[in-house]
């Protein structure tokens, strides 16, 4: 029949959208639209709050925005004159009830209706209860004849029953536009949440979601299509923008989509990596800066951001500095000096001492009967701060900061010296996965990774004993237990929110654990100021674990 089609093609844009870039974004959305006309598609579907980017916080409280937002909607709407593709797009509505996060369906030549997210998320990085109000529960949508239901996101990650609703208000299958934000191995987890879904609504899902680094978040893509039979259908790749054609036909158990694309999508290392150098590549694109500086110590860290730096923006954006003190050991010059060549980098060596003598020349007088310690190490590593700093101020470079989350977590980082910078790229990485990531990278080359192949971080920087060489034969462990026994303490305490009892009947030494605990706690203020950096584990410093400052509690 002609109001009731057997067929239907659906194109499936996976993009990545700039917050608040109006103009770009519905330029990407007029270009996905050119995709689906040539694919000879009848719908395309984008992604949630395409329009305004993902997540827009704040920023949707301000009118104009919103107002702006919509009427970018009514142009899109021209698009789908003369037959050509419907476009469903995720942006903000306000209307006399309230600001939604929500949906257009346009086709014809105009926007056909709205539907509005149901389930706000309220938890880990999400606070849209802050910002948008609750839209009722949706009826399908009927578009050319067949009606689909479109929840939004949260809408199949809860518990409000949506899509079952959806389901016995006549939806013939669901496509779900998503902003799904990145953590290690989500995607078993994603497919887990629409399986459940298709055995409580009995419907085929399309599942779509948002591609890029936003701040702190990174949408990973990962797009796919699991059948009614959870007959996984279509898979898109993890990082990769693109537009592909899907065939949904009718059939008498209901509506199915045919075979697709099937990407392998990459294992957990690749997939963290490739996390970090896209977080890191879009903030930097993003906010308009033209290449990064960053001081290349001759240590795991510094090395490690070094190459994720090549990789994403590559060799000729990137800038290294080995700023040596006293203390700096030759092994850690030539490791330096190894790691720049191996990537291809401009790399200078800008000694320290001079500012770190100028300093404690200043301030003799003031600390005249004092004992040196760790109050003039820190000038060391503020006079390298000091340098990036400048470097940054003369040439527009922004600094990258290299600390990882294991010595964000106890403090192991100097304020206004080494946490100096506008973006880590590591800041959620653990010690030991770090060591994991560099012994990966050395290996392998993801296809959209600018840098070279082969050995780019030398084995001796993995091999060695790490230090901050801030004073004769330092290292890590003189202050801190070795990198295996912290890093599973901080996965208790942080991860898991574990208590002290349970981290020792572990078998962690009760005293150890009660020290970290109490450094983990006295180094929030120094995390408030640190960079921003990639999520990719369950519970980010920042966003999700929002711990205040001032603190008395102590576990045991």
């Amino acid at each position: 029949m002609a109001d009731q089609p057997d067929i239907l093609r659906i194109a499936l844009a996976q993009l990545n959208p700039t917050l608040g870039d109006i103009a770009g974004n519905i330029e990407k959305a007029r270009e996905a639209h050119n995709d689906a006309l040539r694919m000879k598609a009848d719908l395309l579907l984008l992604s949630e709050l395409f329009i305004s980017g993902y997540p827009p916080e704040d920023l949707v409280l301000k009118p104009a925005f919103t107002d702006q937002c919509m009427q970018a909607v009514e142009s899109l709407a021209d698009l789908t004159k003369d037959g050509a593709p419907g476009i469903i797009v995720g942006t903000p509505y306000r209307d006399e009830t309230g600001l939604f996060n929500a949906i257009a369906v346009l086709d014809n030549g105009k926007v056909q209706t709205w539907r509005k997210k149901v389930d706000l998320p309220n938890y880990g990085v999400f606070d849209e209860k802050r910002v948008f109000d609750k839209g009722p529960m949706p009826g399908p949508v009927n578009f050319r004849g067949v009606r689909i239901g479109i929840p939004i996101c949260e809408d199949i990650w809860g518990d409000l029953d949506v899509c079952e609703t959806l389901a016995e208000s006549g939806a013939e299958f669901l496509l779900v536009p998503n902003g799904s934000p990145y953590v290690s191995e989500k995607m078993d987890v994603r497919h887990q949440v629409v399986i459940r879904q298709i055995i409580e609504s009995g419907l085929s899902i399309a599942y779509l979601n948002q591609l890029g680094g936003q701040d702190e978040l990174m949408f990973d893509g990962g797009s796919f299509v699991l059948n009614a039979d959870h007959h996984l259908a279509v898979q898109m790749n993890q990082f990769e923008d693109s537009v592909i054609s899907t065939t949904w036909r009718r059939a008498d158990d209901g509506w199915f989509c045919e075979d697709g694309v099937k990407a392998n999508l990459p294992d957990s290392d690749e997939a963290n990596w490739r996390a970090c150098v896209m977080g890191l590549r879009d903030y930097v694109n993003k906010n308009g800066f033209a290449n990064v500086v960053l001081g290349l110590s001759g240590g795991i860290d510094s090395a490690i951001c070094a190459a994720m730096a090549v990789d994403a923006l590559g060799e000729e954006r990137v800038r290294c500095i080995m700023m040596p003190y006293a203390y700096t050991s030759e092994e850690s010059l030539k490791d330096a000096a190894d790691c720049a060549k191996a990537l291809g980098v401009r790399y200078e060596i800008v000694p320290i001492e001079k500012p770190v003598t100028g300093f404690s020349e200043a301030l003799s007088e003031l600390f005249e009967g004092t004992n040196e310690g760790v109050t003039e190490e820190n000038l060391q590593s503020r006079a390298r701060g000091t340098i990036l700093m400048a470097v940054s101020n003369k040439f527009g470079s922004m600094v990258v900061t290299t600390g990882n989350k294991s010595e964000m977590s106890v403090g192991y980082a100097t304020l206004y010296g080494d946490m100096n910078g506008g973006y880590n790229p590591i800041k959620d990485l653990y010690k030991m996965r770090v060591y994991k990531l560099a012994a990966w990278r050395n290996e392998n080359v993801p296809s959209d990774c600018l840098g070279p192949s082969g050995e780019v971080i030398p084995q001796n920087i993995i091999d060695k004993a790490p230090s901050a060489e801030l004073r004769p034969d330092q290292t890590d462990q003189d202050s801190l237990p070795p990198y295996p026994v912290l890093d599973d303490m901080l996965e208790c305490l942080i991860e898991h929110e574990m208590s002290v009892e349970d981290i020792v009947a572990k078998g962690h030494d009760k005293e150890t654990v009660l020290r970290i605990q109490h450094l983990l706690y006295i180094a929030e203020y120094k995390r408030r100021q640190s960079a921003p950096g990639v999520k990719i584990t369950a519970k980010q410093f920042g966003r999700d674990r929002r711990y205040p400052i001032t603190n008395r509690f102590r576990d045991g």
